[in-house]
């Protein structure tokens, strides 16, 4: 009955080697083997995150980088270097951006958008079994952006008497009239035009400034002033230098992938094993409730006859007692 108690309370039948040394050492091997993959098991989940923090981080940066690229391409459209100084501005804080999810991304302080730093998972006990993920570069110095300050425009210096009525001009230089009145090119004013500069200005081709020259002495020309100009090819650069960031992050993003792939596989492999593991030490050592319960219930039975059959018998003994 003793033995029949302990394995109710246990759930097991072998609950030491002295019930069945072969079945208790075997089942304690499977247990302990089943322990030590459960603590690789949440190095995994860690892993996992670790790798998914990367993820989210790219997805953000290549959103910004798509940002970037359209803002690039608006300012490759323009005529107008005001509108293009706004989108430098608007381009630089991009960059800046940029750098901050990639500091950002780390995840129990490994960052696998910095270059040089590493996450090694664990698969297995005796650690033969592994994965190392790299780190990647994804700030925009390792994606090779540089910001729009600088390189989109360029000032220069000149003075109106360089410029001449009814002559081909790019956008945002000067031109001045016969009376030594400056006017900043808002849009293209096209060969050949005879329209006097005041019907330019009326039809928001020039716009007037608060410059003039000196146009005595065959007007040559006395107050300088900046001359800011579109460099095209260098807004160009930078759209292309976008799109290979682009084409980078996508690279990354499948690597990355890749990895996050394997960690979550080889964790729902080691869940399966642990539960296989566990199962089978389960199957030497669990007892058959169903079964120990009846076992308990005759040996009670049995118990309780007994006890009444003492009964009987003391009763009997007294009753002859009684005649004497």
């Amino acid at each position: 009955m003793d033995m029949t108690q302990e394995r109710l309370s246990t759930g097991k039948k072998v609950n030491s080697a002295i019930d069945n040394p072969s079945s208790y050492y075997t089942a304690q091997s499977l247990t302990n083997r089943a322990s030590d993959l459960s603590s690789l098991l949440d190095s995994m989940g860690q892993a996992v995150q670790t790798i998914q923090a990367a993820n989210e981080g790219i997805e953000a940066i290549t959103e910004f980088a798509n940002q970037a690229k359209a803002i690039a391409t608006s300012a490759n459209d323009t005529s107008k270097a005001a509108d293009v100084e706004n989108y430098i501005a608007q381009f630089d804080e991009i960059l800046k951006q940029i750098d901050g999810i990639a500091k950002d991304s780390g995840y129990k302080g490994v960052n696998l958008l910095e270059e040089g730093q590493e996450l090694k998972v664990i698969f297995n006990e005796d650690r033969s079994s592994s994965l190392t993920v790299s780190g990647k570069d994804a700030s925009t110095t390792g994606l090779e952006l540089d910001k729009a300050t600088g390189k989109w425009t360029k000032t220069s210096q000149g003075s109106a008497s360089d410029y001449k009525k009814s002559t081909q001009f790019n956008a945002d230089t000067y031109v001045y009239d016969t009376k030594g009145n400056v006017y900043k090119v808002v849009s293209q004013i096209e060969a050949g035009n005879d329209k006097e500069l005041s019907d330019l200005v009326a039809a928001g081709v020039l716009e007037a400034t608060e410059f003039t020259v000196d146009i005595s002495g065959g007007a040559t020309g006395s107050k300088n002033y900046d001359i800011v100009t579109i460099e095209k090819d260098a807004i160009n650069n930078s759209i292309t230098a976008v799109e290979d960031a682009i084409s980078k992050l996508r690279n990354m993003a499948s690597v990355f992938g890749n990895n996050y792939s394997i960690v979550e596989g080889r964790e729902e492999f080691t869940e399966n094993l642990i539960n296989v593991l566990e199962e089978g030490a389960d199957k030497l050592t669990l007892a058959d409730m169903n079964e120990e319960s009846a076992n308990m219930l005759a040996l009670q039975t049995r118990q309780q006859l007994a006890i009444n059959s003492l009964s009987l018998a003391s009763q009997a003994a007294q009753s002859v007692l009684s005649l004497f």
